[in-house]
């Protein structure tokens, strides 16, 4: 039997009626996929274009400790996506598959937001901030962009970039067949170039692989992530900020159509 976990969305907390993915929500359904009876592996679908990169290490640290406390093979599998967190979640896996024309890689750190200086400013609006703390109110949006803020965000950025790429190298390792500088610059590639750089280890789906594998009568046993009451009922993880929501709705768009999707 093979057990299989599906890792969908954005990475990260969501809202109105959107699911994130994130370790609160997934840790029951890991540990159940790792726990099935007669067990000969865990293959973990992914369709992710990333997100927090505390909770892709979180997800990724659970199942990598799972795999070893039962010791049993992890396969990922990735779909439309697996690109900057997703590829995270990927890398978790003891070997990596994609489709062809599967979005791989992303192995970069990117900040975004909005700036309404100008707006506010036509809408004769005296932002007022009182802080304690020089840096406490770093990128406020309604404030223009101060360079030492700039400069602390770059330096943020690199150290997470740093984590990544150790990440990847430590799961990788010699099958990553390509200079950093190319590997680690935020590109991303198509699963066929994926797999001519070492960032994944075949091309194919998950009941193709799994069956060659483990042979044809192979069970797949999907372990799902279960709905509170008031998803079931309603649709929806939360009730209210309603401006909240759309902001987060927005940027989750965002997020996927930086890879055309």
């Amino acid at each position: 039997m093979v057990g299989v976990l599906r890792f969908a969305g954005v990475i990260g907390q969501a809202g109105f009626g959107r699911r994130g993915i994130t370790l609160d929500d997934l840790a029951d359904s890991i540990e159940r996929a790792f726990k099935l009876k007669k067990l000969a592996a865990v293959a973990i679908s992914i369709n992710s274009p990333g997100g927090s990169p505390v909770q892709s290490a979180l997800i990724a640290r659970r199942v990598r400790a799972l795999a070893e406390e039962h010791d049993l093979p992890v396969y990922a599998f990735c779909e439309d996506v697996a690109a900057s967190g997703g590829y995270w979640l990927a890398c978790a896996a003891d070997h990596i598959y994609a489709d062809a024309a599967s979005v791989v890689g992303s192995i970069g750190v990117v900040s975004a937001g909005f700036g309404f200086t100008e707006l506010i400013a036509k809408a004769g609006v005296e932002r007022r901030i009182h802080t304690a703390g020089e840096s406490k109110a770093m990128l406020d949006p309604f404030r223009p962009e101060d360079p030492k803020d700039l400069k602390r965000l770059k330096a943020i950025q690199e150290d997470v970039h740093d984590q990544f790429k150790d990440w990847v190298r430590s799961r990788r390792g010699a099958r990553l067949d390509a200079p950093d500088k190319v590997l680690f610059d935020g590109t991303i590639w198509t699963g066929r170039k994926a797999l001519e750089l070492g960032l994944i280890d075949g091309l194919g789906d998950l009941r193709g692989v799994m069956r060659e594998k483990y042979g044809e009568k192979v069970r797949l046993r999907p372990v799902k992530v279960p709905r509170n009451w008031l998803q079931k009922r309603l649709g929806m993880s939360r009730t209210g900020a309603v401006v909240d929501d759309l902001l987060a709705a927005i940027e989750e768009r965002l997020t996927w159509a930086r890879y055309g999707l």
